[in-house]
C-alpha cells in the first residue's frame, strides 16, 4: 500500500509560519501616516517604554500658505485634552520634521512668545529660567535646515531634553513640568496654530490644507 503524502503541517511550523506573518505585517505597519511627505511613526520607545502617536500635523505661517514644520506628539496613552495629557504619567516626546529652513532665532522666539501667550503669569516666572536657557541652546545654532529634527522628551526622573537630529543638546531642565510648559505653545488657550491643535489632540484626523474630502478631517 503507498501511503499518501500528507498535508498537515507539524505544529511547530504552523507556529513559525504564523510568527513569521505577524512579524511582516508589524514591518509593514511601522508608519502609521504619511504627513507632507514625512513619514510619522506609529509607535517610538522613550526611555524604554513604548509610546503611541496621539497626533501628527502641519504648523503653518502666513495665513497658511506657508508650511513650515510637521509636529508629531507621542504619549504613553491617548489624552485628547491638554489637562489629561499634563497628568498623564511617563515619557512624552514633541517631534519636529523641518519642511523648510529656519533661521534658529526666529524659531526660539517663536517658542518663547507662544509660552508667553499660552502661560499665566505665575507660569511664566516659574519658566522664565527655562525660557531662557532654551534661547541660549538655539542661539548656538545658526540655521536649522530642511529635512532636520527637533525633538523635545520629558524623562521620569530626569526632567525635559532638548534634541537636533537625534543629539541631546544643552542641558538637562530638571523640571520636568517644563515640557507641559513648552507643549502649551500648540494645544494652549492661544496656540501658535489654532489648525493643529486639534490634530495633536486626537479630535480631529488631518489639517492638510491640500485635500479636499472635509469628511477626511
Amino acid at each position: 500500500m503507498i501511503k499518501q503524502p500528507s498535508n498537515h503541517k507539524p505544529r511547530s511550523y504552523r507556529a513559525l509560519a504564523l510568527s513569521a506573518l505577524i512579524s511582516t505585517l508589524l514591518t509593514f505597519n511601522v508608519y502609521a501616516i504619511d504627513v507632507a511627505g514625512v513619514k510619522v511613526d506609529d509607535r517610538i520607545r522613550v526611555a524604554n517604554t513604548d509610546l503611541q502617536l496621539n497626533g501628527s500635523g502641519i504648523r503653518y505661517a502666513a495665513a497658511g500658505l506657508v508650511r513650515v514644520y510637521v509636529l508629531s506628539l507621542y504619549l504613553p496613552q491617548k489624552r485628547t485634552t491638554p489637562v489629561e495629557i499634563g497628568a498623564l504619567r511617563g515619557p512624552k516626546r514633541i517631534h519636529i520634521n523641518l519642511l523648510r529652513e529656519i533661521n534658529s532665532n526666529d524659531f526660539s522666539k517663536g517658542l518663547r512668545d507662544g509660552m508667553k501667550n499660552n502661560l499665566s503669569q505665575a507660569d511664566q516666572q516659574k519658566h522664565f529660567d527655562g525660557l531662557l536657557r532654551l534661547g541660549n541652546i538655539f542661539g548656538q545654532i545658526p540655521v536649522l535646515k530642511k529635512g532636520e529634527t527637533i525633538s523635545v522628551e520629558q524623562l521620569p526622573g530626569t526632567g525635559t531634553v532638548i534634541l537636533v537630529n537625534g543629539k541631546r543638546v544643552g542641558e538637562v531642565f530638571p523640571d520636568e513640568g517644563f515640557f507641559n510648559a513648552l507643549l502649551q505653545i500648540w494645544v494652549g488657550p492661544k496656540p501658535i496654530d489654532e489648525s493643529l491643535k486639534p490634530v495633536l489632540l486626537g479630535t480631529r484626523e488631518s489639517n492638510d490644507n491640500t485635500r479636499r474630502d472635509e469628511n477626511r478631517f
